[in-house]
């Protein structure tokens, strides 16, 4: 989750020309309270359109993610003139410009050495730490501590649905998928495993080893501690605590493990571990991405045939389900989901709830897409009404699925 905004080509940015989606024709409704809004007859088939759009782009924008790197990153080709992938880019293959008459000009690797890689997904880790730590949780405790009750409520990510505990655990899971090359959180201790603790274990430091791993599982651990929901505990003695283990874990990796892997760095090693992280943790991350996307789309368009209690139970779930993918994947938030700005598209923090309403009431969905060449205001006003938390506002209230009234 992260606010940067870029101007992209129309279809990376996942745009286009949207009015109605389907026979739910918009109409312009009341006005209501944007903190009290409820689903009602008389905003249904714009809720509907608005929450199907908004799903569909979700999948689009994730596919776009997935194609970029099992296919083709921008316009990059191999040796041979073929489509060259992020997952061979990252690595180390050297990307070629193909020019209108076929020929081919070599250009300088995205990444020059296997070292340079293993520092970027080094980088992600530090990165989504400081981000929990820093922004998740003390953004919110920072506003609370200062009286701005309000201020630090809407600060909280995640938080229509309850759900933000479980997303700032799965950002310090995506970091111990990261570290040790596998999505179920085991330690492979054999001689033969490969991941970046393995190496460091190899190499005699079980010390370093044994800090690092223990630090990724005291953060995921002290969020966990948090009562539930974040939003009513913001300067609980237990969030303060998970926002201190962010904070060292974050040191650890940066000035410690990353300094490390620099004196002692073997490029044939790395190339293995590189190999095995985007073979199984980046990949399979983004395919179930795409997959419960597909899936949270579906249960949207059963809501938007026949709105009934159980569908808003089921398309919630189904929320809550492809949040799981998204938030592990937050390690590596570099390459395609960063020059693409398809984080901003997806996981813009906080919304803009006056802009939604105002999407919600006029039925303009044309307010959702932005073009190259827009300001930056224009492209974030954009981004701050699509994607997975404007999705849980139309969704969630109170930590509950919606109902239909």
């Amino acid at each position: 989750m992260k606010k940067c905004v870029f101007a992209l080509a129309l279809l990376l940015s996942g745009v286009g020309t949207f009015t109605s989606c389907g026979s739910d024709e918009p109409k312009k409704v009341v006005a209501q309270d944007p903190s009290n809004l409820d689903y009602n007859s008389s905003n249904a088939g714009n809720w509907n359109s608005y929450a199907h759009l908004v799903a569909r782009l979700l999948v689009n924008d994730s596919k776009t993610l997935l194609r970029a790197w099992t296919e083709q990153y921008e316009s990059d080709y191999d040796a041979e003139g073929n489509p060259l992938s992020y997952a061979r880019l990252f690595q180390g293959e050297t990307p070629y410009t193909k020019g209108e008459d076929g020929t081919l000009t070599a250009r300088t690797p995205y990444f020059k050495t296997q070292l340079d890689a293993i520092e970027q997904l080094v980088d992600g880790c530090v990165e989504i730490s400081g981000e929990v730590g820093e922004k998740k949780i003390g953004d919110p405790l920072e506003k609370y501590n200062k009286g701005k009750v309000t201020e630090a409520l809407y600060a909280v990510e995640s938080w229509y649905s309850w759900h933000s505990r479980e997303d700032y655990q799965n950002n310090i899971f995506s970091i111990r998928n990261a570290l040790l090359c596998s999505r179920d959180g085991k330690f492979d201790h054999t001689e033969n495993g490969v991941s970046i603790l393995n190496y460091v274990a190899a190499k005699g430091n079980h010390q370093l080893t044994q800090k690092v791993y223990k630090a990724v599982n005291a953060a995921a651990a002290a969020i966990k501690a948090i009562p539930q929901p974040f939003r009513n505990n913001i300067n609980s003695k237990e969030a303060l605590a998970a926002q201190e283990a962010c904070g060292a874990l974050s040191e650890v990796l940066e000035k410690e493990l990353k300094p490390w892997l620099r004196e002692n760095a073997d490029e044939a090693a790395y190339k293995q571990i590189i190999k095995k992280y985007v073979d199984v943790v980046v990949l399979p991350t983004y395919k179930d991405l795409v997959t419960k996307n597909e899936a949270l789309l579906k249960s949207v368009e059963t809501l938007r045939a026949k709105p009934s209690n159980e569908a808003f139970k089921n398309a919630a779930n189904a929320w809550l389900e492809a949040r799981e993918p998204w938030e592990t994947s937050e390690a590596f938030l570099f390459g395609p989901v960063s020059k693409f700005n398809l984080d901003p598209n997806m996981d813009s923090w906080p919304l803009d709830q006056v802009q939604i309403v105002n999407v919600l009431t006029t039925g303009d969905y044309s307010q959702l897409t932005w073009n190259p060449g827009q300001s930056e205001e224009a492209i974030q006003t954009a981004q701050n009404t699509r994607g997975y938390h404007t999705l849980e506002y139309l969704l969630f209230k109170d930590g509950k699925p919606r109902t239909v009234k």
